[in-house]
């Protein structure tokens, strides 16, 4: 990475204001996945250990003003139980009690403010907004790599005022990607899937431009078949994105990209549990039935390519993976990339839903990384700077 870290700077006495991401799912006031709270442990755990005086500052949710619901206080309790170690938590995010709160930190205290976007000021990049934070501390950290994206007060607003540089986790984030565009072992594997092609247009883009093997799976794969002239029922269809979709096809036959598309589908005539569920070959989807998953034989061509792969990225479902009846197409795919894992390829899995599919199967702890980041992962692989990366001290 091309600037600086938290190993760049002394932080030793020092206020230093982290901004991590803790947007985690809450239920009944309990934290019910803590990974991006264990994500941010090694930079938290470093500054601790350095004798910094840690200001933690996070989003979560996307509050209307202030909501009980979404307060921080259940973070803070799951940070403290995996830090092993109290973590102080304040009902603001700047102002007197913020003050008085950091003004009273010793070396190696933790301390987590309220909920970011509680104030409106955050998500507008309120130049006053990031001045009132960054005044609470000597250095800024970013580890939000799933944030860094978004040209928020806490994300870049804060640079301008205090000297910034980057987490551990986000350093890893961005090296762990780049890798994949600058030099990855080959074949490198590319499994993209999801509803939308709109989402994912400058990532295909590309990787049409890098990858040996592109696979379409999801919701995203009906616009591209009826690119083909395929009748697709009542699936999902993004009737603007034809014609990129054939020209998406095309350009990857001129560069010589493998570009699969399933050829069989799992079809229903609504996304339930306990609906008819058919496979069909793609060339037989009935008017009033949409397509809800990859086929067996789909999966079987796609399971051989990924097992080839010696690098292999994913982002996105193959099919409604929540529903156990159109789920296989997923759960192969992603033993698939566990398998060719194993065998020493290189596994690189980004975007919520994949992620939460990973987790369904209990196979997160066997790909190469997990990246905290869907949309900034997209995007710095599309090539884009990212706004909370470029504002940091090279």
């Amino acid at each position: 990475m091309e600037k600086k870290t938290v190993r760049d700077v002394d932080v030793h006495g020092k206020r230093v204001l982290v901004r991590v991401d803790f947007n985690v799912p809450i239920s009944n006031g309990v934290v019910t996945d803590n990974s991006r709270v264990k994500a941010a442990l090694p930079t938290i755990e470093y500054l601790i250990n350095h004798g910094a005086k840690v200001i933690l500052m996070s989003h979560l949710g996307r509050p209307k003003g202030v909501e009980d619901k979404l307060r921080l206080d259940p973070v803070a309790q799951t940070l403290a139980d995996v830090l092993g170690k109290e973590v102080e938590k304040v009902d603001e995010t700047i102002g007197p009690e913020a003050k008085e709160a950091v003004d009273k930190m010793k070396s190696g205290d933790v301390l987590l403010l309220e909920n970011l976007r509680f104030d409106e000021r955050e998500k507008k990049n309120d130049p006053e907004f990031a001045k009132e934070l960054a005044g609470l501390a000597d250095v800024y950290v970013d580890d939000a790599f799933g944030a860094s994206h978004r040209a928020h007060a806490s994300i870049v607003g804060v640079a301008r005022y205090i000297p910034a540089v980057a987490g551990f986790l986000l350093e890893k984030e961005v090296d762990t990607l780049e890798s994949l565009l600058k030099n990855p072992k080959r074949p490198l594997v590319a499994v993209l899937g999801g509803s939308k092609v709109s989402d994912k247009i400058g990532v295909i883009d590309k990787f049409l431009d890098i990858v040996d093997s592109l696979l379409i799976g999801g919701g995203m794969c009906f616009t591209f078949l009826k690119a083909q002239g395929y009748n697709i029922g009542k699936s999902l269809l993004e009737e603007d994105k034809i014609d990129y979709c054939r020209d998406a096809i095309k350009k990857a036959q001129e560069k010589n990209v493998n570009m699969y598309l399933p050829s069989d589908i799992v079809i229903a005539q609504e996304i339930s549990p306990d609906t008819e569920a058919r496979v069909v070959s793609v060339g037989s989807i009935s008017d009033g039935w949409m397509g809800l998953d990859i086929g067996p034989d789909t999966i079987s061509v796609y399971r051989g390519v990924v097992r080839g792969g010696r690098t292999i990225f994913w982002n996105g479902p193959m099919g409604v993976f929540e529903i156990d009846q159109f789920s296989r197409g997923t759960e192969e795919i992603a033993k698939a990339i566990v398998e060719a894992t194993q065998a020493g390829a290189t596994s690189v899995v980004g975007g919520g839903d994949s992620i939460a599919a990973l987790k369904k199967y209990h196979l997160e702890e066997k790909v190469s990384f997990v990246s905290t980041g869907g949309g900034a992962s997209l995007e710095l692989l599309e090539g884009k700077q990212l706004p909370g990366v470029e504002v940091l001290l090279a």
